[in-house]
């Protein structure tokens, strides 16, 4: 009786190996991406920990820009809006929430450009985690910056005489969609980070945006005096929207139109440049 030795047949030369997704990132699942984004979040907490000047903006920034604000225009501006100056702290505070994550989101793009100069991001090439989650950690940590200064500009501001009309609900809803607001417009920061050569770079072209948003809008003053020309812009400007929208949520008034207009630039914002930015990334990496 005879045996047959059965052979395993040979591999196809030809065929391609199956390909592996860059960094594996491709195996990555929700669970994964979960924890990643939490480790890289407890990285940047500890490099604040060991750097705490890096907080100076959000402890300070608020309590500069109050006063400063309340003090040198609130006579004048809040004769204007019928009052006096207790008017104006209740007219500027929620403007100035809307503020802080345009300011705060700065410090995204500048922390991107200097992980690369550094070569933090060498590192993370070699590690088998989701690109996005890297840029996804960096925007939770700022997002907690922003709440850190947006409660010491609420208490400011209480200390200083400001009311809240409406409830507490009504609070929550201007700081949450104060941070919808500034989450989306770190993006943009991000996208700044990722393509201009240095962090000064991104200031410079920063703070390029950020004046004539911030002072071409309802922030800080009524637009009814305003040029025509200054007006139209101050009408699209989403700052103004958003800055509306949280008067109306704290201090009573319509809301409705000023806070789905936010929303959509957020949203849009967001669709847009979220995109861009990681795939930008996941191209230097």
């Amino acid at each position: 009786m005879s045996t047959t030795t059965l052979k395993p047949a040979p591999a196809d030369a030809t065929a391609s190996p199956r390909p592996r997704a860059a960094g594996g990132e491709g195996r990555i699942g929700l669970r994964g991406n979960m924890r990643h984004i939490g480790a890289l979040m407890r990285r940047n907490l500890l490099q604040i920990k060991k750097d705490p000047e890096s907080m100076f903006d959000v402890l300070l920034m608020p309590v500069i820009f109050i006063l400063l604000f309340v003090y040198v225009f609130g006579g004048s501006v809040g004769a204007s809006l019928g009052g006096d100056r207790q008017t104006y702290i209740n007219y500027v505070v929620p403007g100035l929430m809307a503020m802080m994550g345009m300011n705060i989101a700065m410090a995204v793009g500048t922390g991107v450009n200097d992980d690369f100069r550094k070569g933090v991001m060498d590192r993370f090439r070699t590690m088998p985690i989701a690109r996005s989650s890297v840029l996804i950690a960096k925007i939770l940590v700022e997002l907690a910056r922003m709440m850190v200064a947006t409660a010491i500009l609420l208490g400011m501001g209480f200390l200083l005489g400001m009311e809240l009309k409406t409830s507490v609900f009504g609070l929550l809803g201007a700081v949450g969609l104060s941070a919808a607001f500034g989450a989306a417009i770190m993006w943009i920061f991000i996208l700044l980070g990722l393509s201009l050569p240095t962090a000064q770079a991104v200031q410079g072209m920063g703070m390029l945006v950020l004046l004539p948003m911030q002072f071409g809008s309802s922030i800080f003053a009524p637009t009814a005096t305003m040029p025509g020309w200054l007006q139209a812009f101050t009408d699209y400007n989403p700052l103004s929207n958003l800055a509306d929208a949280a008067r109306g949520l704290m201090m009573g008034g319509p809301v409705a139109h000023s806070v789905w207009l936010t929303l959509g630039w957020a949203a849009a914002i967001t669709l847009v440049t979220a995109p861009l930015a990681v795939a930008k990334f996941r191209k230097r990496t």
